[in-house]
């Protein structure tokens, strides 16, 4: 390559990228078609004129998002550190997701929303934004108090506020008693129509749930009955996404319990577009694995210790597993 050449080349690579002059305005600097622009920066960088180098962040984190991402078919991977107690590891799960739901808005989206301590975390990290037409809508039935925090229509009416967002609640129990009382209630226009929207979300912002002590299902005590725990627990149920069973290999819960929720299906939650995920700590563990074999997740946010021990875990995904893109 002759010097005059070298010297143009150089001399777009600068105003490309350290002016930041876009190509129309390079080639109306330079008597050349945009086209031809594109073309010459291709061969700067063809050249080594242009030499971009993608610096790694000194945490060393992002290479083991990488890494699960791969490993797991997701989107993206959202690393928190772990921490010694509950409080403070719903505490940094809460702000991971927080700040990823900021990123990813744009408006004009439908956001599914189900319930629980990790998701209140996500909402109580936020800070209120002002973007267009978002409506957040509630994909599980209410769930226990219906004071409490954790409770679904809560959660959607405190993420709808921050948002600046039309809240739209589901106005009925999560689990009834019987799959008559299931089917009556699903037949009713409002709750028919809230689930219909949630299937169609853009965005899904679910927790994953696991049997253990720091449970909400298994310590509010009226949310399943003793006698549905030890038939879960028998049929080794590691996990739950919006109430909907699975286990360790992913597979659904074959119950009548299933016949009792009113709520979005775990296959009408695989079919949204972007689910994201909220769950870390040793006790979720094999509820966040049989989640990502069942293939329901696309993005999680969890602790670093659960990126650890997926690294070491041999996943063998299902077919249904998410693909990145």
């Amino acid at each position: 390559m002759n010097n005059e050449n070298h010297r143009l080349l150089y001399k777009i690579a600068k105003a490309y990228y350290d002016d930041q002059l876009t190509q129309q305005e390079i080639g109306e600097r330079f008597g050349l078609s945009r086209v031809k622009i594109n073309r010459l920066l291709n061969k700067a960088r063809e050249q080594k004129i242009v030499q971009i180098q993608v610096v790694r962040p000194e945490s060393g984190e992002v290479e083991l998002e990488r890494e699960i991402e791969a490993r797991c078919k997701l989107k993206e991977v959202i690393l928190v550190p772990s921490a010694n107690s509950h409080e403070s590891l719903l505490r940094n799960l809460g702000e991971g997701a927080a700040t990823y739901l900021k990123r990813i808005l744009r408006g004009n989206e439908v956001i599914a929303i189900s319930w629980g301590t990790s998701l209140l975390s996500m909402v109580e990290a936020l800070f209120p934004l002002n973007i267009p037409d978002i409506r957040v809508v509630q994909m599980l039935g209410g769930l226990g108090d219906p004071d409490a925090d954790v409770h679904g229509a809560e959660i959607v009416y405190r993420l709808a506020q921050l948002l600046q967002a039309k809240p739209r609640t589901l106005a009925s129990p999560g689990i009834v008693g019987s799959a008559e009382v299931r089917k009556a209630l699903s037949a009713d226009v409002q709750v028919a129509d809230t689930l219909r929207l949630a299937s169609q979300a853009d965005v899904a912002l679910v927790g994953i749930g696991a049997l253990s002590r720091h449970s909400v299902l298994v310590g509010a005590g009226t949310i399943l009955s003793s006698a549905d725990i030890r038939r879960l627990q028998a049929k080794k149920v590691v996990g739950d996404i919006a109430l909907r069973f699975f286990d360790i290999t992913g597979e659904p819960l074959d119950d009548e319990l299933n016949e009792r929720i009113v709520g979005l299906s775990l296959d009408e939650v695989r079919q949204i577009p972007r689910v994201v995920a909220v769950a870390g700590g040793p006790d979720k563990f094999d509820a966040i694995c049989g989640a990502l074999r069942g293939g329901y997740v696309d993005v999680l946010v969890t602790d670093r210790l659960i990126a650890e021990r997926l690294q070491k875990e041999d996943l063998q995904l299902s077919s249904s597993a998410r693909l990145t893109g």
